[in-house]
């Protein structure tokens, strides 16, 4: 298209987006008077053909962790009542996002142990195996526990693979 062709598309788009603001401002006047109507015009060219709108992707990342292995404290190990338990797992950031300060582990099923139920997740670059860590304390009861967490985002959403810890307290 030509630069005067443009032009005047241009000064016709203005003047219909004036004509239809005024219409838009009321034709029920209390003064008496009514709001004055024009005939509206339709160019037969487009803008959207002389600007073409560039659309560019967000790209988003997904997170993901993976158990690989129970570093302290296999399943089902036999505590004394009231020890202090340093249990930790061996995971992986399986997904695409890098863990930072905002990421974080929380209890979602079973018994606390003693610890608060968030704590802060280990920050590792997508790909990285870490040891993660929490320190338990073995209720004074006898009997078998339990204590599930999981990683959440920094929106607050769950990912990944649970990991848990399973002791029997004599």
């Amino acid at each position: 298209m030509d630069t005067e062709k443009r032009r005047k598309l241009i000064s016709v788009s203005i003047f219909i987006f004036l004509l239809l603001l005024l219409s838009a401002c009321g034709g029920n006047s209390t003064n008496g008077f009514s709001t004055p109507t024009f005939p509206v015009i339709v160019p037969t060219e487009t803008l959207v053909s002389s600007f073409p709108i560039i659309l560019t992707p967000t790209l988003t990342c997904i997170d993901g962790l993976a158990f690989l292995d129970d570093v302290t404290i296999p399943d089902y190990s036999v505590v004394v009542s009231g020890s202090i338990l340093d249990k930790q797992w061996f995971v992986q950031n399986s997904g695409s996002c890098n863990w930072d300060s905002r990421y974080r582990l929380r209890l979602v099923g079973g018994d606390g142990l003693g610890t608060s139920p968030e704590q802060a997740l280990y920050p590792a670059r997508t790909g990285m195996q870490v040891t993660l860590r929490i320190v338990f304390t073995a209720p004074l009861e006898p009997g078998e526990y339990f204590s599930e967490w999981q990683a959440f985002d920094a929106k607050g959403i769950p990912f990944g693979e649970t990991f848990f810890i399973k002791i029997i307290v004599q």
